[in-house]
């Protein structure tokens, strides 16, 4: 089963990311998801059940420690077909930005 998972953490700052925030940003960078897309507004990730979940279990906990005085998030089941394109750093393109 695949997962997608959105979400925001508050207080919001308009001049600086809070510590929660890119705490929240480290923890979905850090696991192992794909179509992972981080925002000033809100970040959303892709990956199997077990990834997503785990990430959403420490995403939950370190943003809450970090000064999070709320976590909104959206869980939804998605198939194959709604499944985002990777998203690719371009580490493995050539110099000539061929794959």
């Amino acid at each position: 089963m695949r997962l997608r998972v959105e979400f925001t953490t508050e207080p919001f700052d308009l001049d600086e990311a809070p510590a929660h925030a890119l705490v929240a940003r480290e923890v979905i960078q850090a696991a192992h998801l794909d179509a992972v897309d981080v925002g000033p507004f809100g970040n959303t990730a892709e990956g199997g059940a077990d990834a997503v979940l785990t990430a959403v279990d420490s995403l939950l906990r370190r943003a809450l420690a970090a000064g999070a005085t709320r976590v909104s998030l959206q869980l939804n089941v998605i198939g194959e077909q709604d499944a985002a394109p990777e998203v690719r750093d371009g580490a493995d393109e050539d110099e000539e930005g061929e794959q």
